[in-house]
């Protein structure tokens, strides 16, 4: 059988003194999968778009500011994430420069910048833990990583860097 999974990106947009990072705290829908979570900006990628665009896109609609220079950090894929076992590859970027000023709020929930030194400290994915620090580090490499998922917990996290 082949292997189909939703593509999505996700990313996390700096500050200027690149210490914060701009975060969603899923607070609007309480069917969401994610209430509760805080997240980086993102979603699925649409038919006949490449991915990069896809992550302008995303941010412009979640944050309403535009990406001047993204960085690819990783790609990660998670078997068995979605609510009904669905598997997800995610490509994973950093964005280091935008112009605009983000929006407070969007349909998820509030957006508010939070230093990358406490993000293991806010409610997030289990998951996210492993990977986060990858996204920050200042190794240039780029990661690959695979962590299947079951009934919403992670079973296994490993990566390799190009």
């Amino acid at each position: 059988m082949p292997y189909t999974p939703i593509i999505g990106t996700l990313g996390f947009v700096m500050s200027p003194d690149q210490q914060r990072t701009l975060m969603v705290h899923r607070t609007a829908r309480p069917d969401d999968a994610h209430f509760g979570k805080y997240n980086g900006l993102g979603g699925k990628l649409r038919p006949g778009e490449e991915v990069a665009s896809g992550m302008r896109r995303e941010i412009l609609e979640e944050a309403g500011i535009v990406c001047l220079e993204l960085v690819l950090r990783g790609t990660v894929n998670w078997p068995g994430f979605g609510p009904q076992g669905e598997d997800w590859l995610g490509f994973i970027f950093r964005i280091d420069r935008f112009s605009g000023v983000p929006r407070l709020t969007n349909e998820e929930g509030d957006l508010s910048w939070q230093p990358v030194s406490g993000l293991a400290g806010l409610p997030m994915w289990e998951g996210d833990r492993h990977f986060l620090p990858l996204v920050f580090d200042h190794d240039p490499r780029i990661f690959h990583g695979v962590m299947p998922y079951r009934d919403g917990c992670p079973q296994g996290w490993s990566f390799s860097r190009d």
